[in-house]
């Protein structure tokens, strides 16, 4: 997919400086004011203190303003070329791009803005891909920000092989082929500071080879370990490169970020225009667990320096009240469980003193019907923490992180297990309405739908096991 070079392309670029707008009419606009429009200030507010980062952001952007209304615009030719390419070509092997509405839908106003015609193959895919999230429900219309079959797919894996479903089965093999084949097998942008012999790496949509994750691929590969497919030789190499991917992708700090490697100048959030003030990525708790889990499982221990750098990231960034922050789950049980799960895995004391700091902290924190339960609201305040209504997805997380303690036969867990058999539908599923993901914290958040059933499946398969053990 390529944009035409020549005069097309200098005349889209005199349209994208000319700042071109679509007229709907005062009246349409209307409702989005609080105030009346004439008084609305549309710049951004300078930071009382004066000196401070925000004030330098705001500055140059004036400046950069300035020279916007000067004749000669070289400078701006030549920058809108290189951001047009670089867009154009992280639309390929992509369910649009970055494989999530912001992204699509702002690709899709830079061409516009650039003057591509409705028409255009590259305008085509990126409308077709925004139709591609459209959820109708009778006469309700839902937009979904992303999907995610590989994230979804590696849990549903794992949980249906801790219920008792052989690694053989036809359908495990079937969801493990396809995991193959979505391995990211090319260098995206991770590459500027990631150095590896082999690319490797999994999305969480069905098309994203730019941008592969560690914590799917960490479940993807925990996943794989736990399904027997015909074409081993296959599967051992592609373990063996996300094994290298995930090692190289630790961070100086010992953690994991989800995207990037050391993805962690803070400065950037200061950017006062910036896409949700969360420019970053950077070791985050439940990611860095995640990948401490997957290490473990394949036969790394606390003898490995990448190993023991994490543990050690995991302390420093433990709570006071003994909890850890789930950045990509709602919220400090979803980075507790992940934490204490990956701390068993590598083969952590679990008798240590600041895990049984955990574990009484999730004990603490266990509502009265035997649930668990935590508003998203907790990232707003983290006097919230743990405080919700109990939910089957959390119930589950919660008892992971208690199992994995050696806390098994304890009153908690007895009685988040009766939760979960309580509310368990005849066909086997559980209802759950609450939003317990996370896209942005404090900004927006998201709810899997298959949450509500494969991690409670998971923790009732974990749980009997572990009895029948005993």
């Amino acid at each position: 997919m390529r944009c035409p070079i020549g005069q097309d392309v200098s005349c889209a670029l005199s349209i994208a400086i000319a700042k071109p707008h679509v007229s709907v009419g005062d009246d349409l606009l209307k409702e989005l004011y609080l105030i009346p429009r004439d008084k609305v200030v549309y710049r951004i507010k300078r930071d009382q203190e004066g000196l401070c980062w925000r004030n330098f952001f705001i500055d140059a952007d004036s400046i950069f303003r300035r020279y916007e209304q000067q004749p000669i615009k070289f400078i701006r030719k030549m920058a809108l070329r290189k951001a047009e390419k670089w867009m154009l070509y992280h639309m390929e092997k992509s369910g649009g791009l970055g494989a999530i509405w912001p992204g699509i839908v702002n690709s899709i106003f830079a061409m516009k803005c650039l003057g591509y015609p409705d028409d255009h193959p590259a305008m085509v895919n990126q409308l077709r891909e925004i139709e591609n999230l459209i959820i109708y429900d009778g006469d309700k219309l839902y937009l979904q920000p992303c999907v995610s079959p590989v994230w979804d797919t590696s849990w549903a894996i794992i949980a249906l092989h801790e219920s008792g479903v052989a690694g053989a089965d036809p359908a495990l093999q079937k969801a493990g082929q396809w995991l193959l084949s979505k391995e990211v097998r090319h260098y995206g942008d991770w590459a500027l500071k990631c150095k590896v012999e082999e690319p490797s790496g999994w999305y969480f949509q069905y098309a994203n080879e730019f941008y592969p994750d560690t914590d799917d691929s960490a479940a993807v590969l925990m996943a794989l370990q736990r399904v027997s497919l015909p074409e081993r030789m296959h599967k051992e190499q592609a373990v063996l490169r996300g094994l290298q991917w995930i090692l190289a992708m630790q961070c100086d700090d010992g953690g994991w970020g989800a995207f990037d490697r050391n993805n962690n100048k803070a400065i950037l959030n200061h950017i006062p225009f910036a896409d949700f003030n969360a420019l970053l990525d950077p070791s985050t708790s439940d990611v860095t667990g995640r990948c401490l889990d997957f290490l473990g499982r394949i036969g790394l221990s606390k003898s490995s320096l990448h190993v023991q750098r994490a543990i050690d990231y995991l302390q420093k960034e433990q709570e006071e009240d003994g909890s850890w922050f789930g950045r990509w789950g709602a919220n400090y049980l979803y980075g507790t469980w992940s934490v204490l799960s990956g701390l068993s895995t590598a083969g952590e004391d679990m008798n240590k003193p600041y895990i049984k700091k955990a574990v009484d902290w999730l004990k603490g924190v266990q509502n009265s019907d035997g649930g668990w339960g935590e508003t998203i609201k907790s990232y707003d305040d983290p006097f919230l923490k743990a405080i919700g209504k109990s939910t089957a997805s959390q119930t589950a997380w919660a008892l992971l992180g208690l199992m994995t303690a050696d806390e098994v036969k304890c009153d908690a867990v007895e009685w988040g297990i009766k939760f979960l058999l309580s509310k368990q539908k005849e066909d086997g599923s559980w209802d759950e309405m609450e939003f317990t993901a996370t896209g942005f914290p404090k900004v927006f958040y998201l709810k899997y739908h298959m949450y509500r059933n494969y991690f409670p499946l998971m923790a009732l398969g974990r749980y009997r096991n572990l009895i029948q053990k005993a």
